[in-house]
């Protein structure tokens, strides 16, 4: 489909503009979303089917479900599991094309299996207790998609032809009309379909901003009269996450994150987005906190190459702020390529070098409440440490863990006052701790101590 930087320019503009002298300030409302219970400590791994395995294929993947469960994996997020629309592919006319292109909303790709294997994962990620959602293309369809019989489905150009979304390169994909309430029912129809005859349990939504919000609203209903689902935005923007979604992206923060890597920013301006985005974002919304995902991958960087010595660093801040973490498949086996988007390019998953790391982070982000999303968790206290490096803590009754990263080439001395609690893990870079108040932390490493609720 399209090349997604220009959708990421799109999103970052928004982000950092929300920031500026000139705009009106967003008025902080509560999030009247009722989350599903499962939601409250789950975490979210993406999975890119074309990619991920040889075979490309449901099967495939599906073999790997006992690896994910033992690593702590909650949410599978599947991309588009659509076909691929032909007529104006991206690349080249041979090419695998967009996912993002769908060509029909109501079957599956065929090179990712039929019908009853995507039937087939599903149900045997629920029997090992995975939630499963899908990628879901709102806003546009492929050229060639059955709902072009419809003209008037689609915003179309003065001359009454099919038009790419306004403002994008986006070539192999047609703009959709919201105006037209038959198109509305048809789109809700199908989300509907996927949840009532596959037990799929939500969606992760394409471009959520650039469809009509009243829209996302009204599917949030309907869906959640078949079951409770959950819903991620692509989006970074608060509006969707008071009626509609669970969830948007922390796309500012992925970006200050990488900036901070790179020494263009400081940790002073992670700071400053915080406190900026605890004055707009529902307290009890959640939101996806990332060091990679598929737009990042292959548009931006590889971890190596937007986090250099301080991966694991970012890893760690990532999974243990107030949001869910997010993993992109392959990370924790050093994705080390920035993997084709519009192409076969498989995953080299080595050695799994990650996998203890994550390991480590998704149980505790399961098992310790002061990490758990939204409100549910605990706030996040930020404690005074040395430049170039980042420590705070979080509590919730009584369960608390105290972060800290140090991204500078020599050792630092991170000082924790008020430690409390006689028993704790330690994990990271500090094997023992005889003084937890006063903890000398390597050059480009990382700690965690964690105390589960006392008997």
């Amino acid at each position: 489909m399209l090349k997604r930087t220009l959708l990421l320019s799109i999103f970052v503009a928004s982000v950092f503009g929300a920031c500026t002298p000139t705009e009106k300030p967003v008025e902080k409302k509560p999030s009247q979303v009722v989350h599903p219970e499962w939601s409250k400590n789950a975490n979210i791994y993406e999975v890119n089917i074309r990619q991920y395995s040889e075979e490309g294929t449901f099967k495939a993947f599906q073999e790997d479900l006992p690896r994910l469960k033992e690593m702590g994996v909650k949410i599978l997020w599947l991309m588009p599991i659509h076909p691929i629309g032909k007529i104006n592919r991206k690349e080249t006319e041979e090419s695998r094309g967009s996912y993002y292109s769908v060509a029909d909303y109501k079957k599956v790709n065929p090179n990712f299996g039929t019908e009853e294997d995507f039937r087939n994962l599903v149900d045997a990620a629920h029997e090992q207790g995975f939630k499963l959602i899908i990628d879901w293309v709102a806003n546009h369809s492929a050229w060639d998609n059955p709902w072009t019989e419809n003209k008037d489905w689609y915003e179309l150009t003065e001359d009454g032809n099919f038009m790419p979304p306004r403002g994008t390169d986006w070539s192999d994909v047609i703009q959709l009309d919201y105006t037209n309430e038959e198109m509305r029912a048809a789109m809700l129809d199908a989300m509907e379909y996927w949840v009532s005859e596959f037990d799929i349990d939500g969606y992760r939504c394409d471009v959520a901003g650039m469809v009509p919000t009243d829209f996302w609203e009204n599917a949030r209903v309907e869906l959640d009269k078949i079951k409770p689902v959950f819903m991620l935005a692509e989006d970074g923007e608060p509006e969707l996450l008071h009626k509609a979604f669970d969830m948007n992206y922390a796309w500012e923060y992925a970006h200050v994150i990488r900036e901070i890597a790179k020494g263009e920013q400081t940790f002073e301006d992670l700071d400053a987005l915080f406190e900026r985005d605890d004055k707009r974002f529902p307290d009890n919304a959640y939101r996806m906190y990332f060091t990679s995902n598929h737009d990042e991958n292959s548009w931006n960087g590889t971890d190596p190459e937007m986090y250099g010595d301080n991966f694991e660093n970012f890893a760690v801040l990532s999974a243990t702020v107030k949001g869910m973490p997010l993993i992109y498949n392959g990370q924790e086996s050093d994705l080390d390529k920035r993997l084709e988007f519009f192409e076969k390019d498989e995953i080299e998953w080595k050695d799994y070098k990650y996998a203890d790391l994550y390991k480590m982070l998704l149980t505790l982000n399961t098992e310790n409440e002061a990490l758990w999303n939204g409100d549910f968790g605990g706030k996040t206290i930020r404690v005074e440490s040395p430049k170039g490096t980042y420590a705070f803590k979080r509590k919730k009754g009584d369960h608390e863990i105290w972060v800290a990263i140090n991204n500078n080439s020599e050792s630092v001395m991170i000082n924790f006052p008020d430690w409390s609690h006689e028993t704790f893990s330690v994990y990271g870079a500090i094997e023992e701790v005889t003084d937890i108040t006063t903890i000398e932390l390597p050059a480009n490493e990382w700690f965690i101590i964690s105390t589960l609720k006392q008997q």
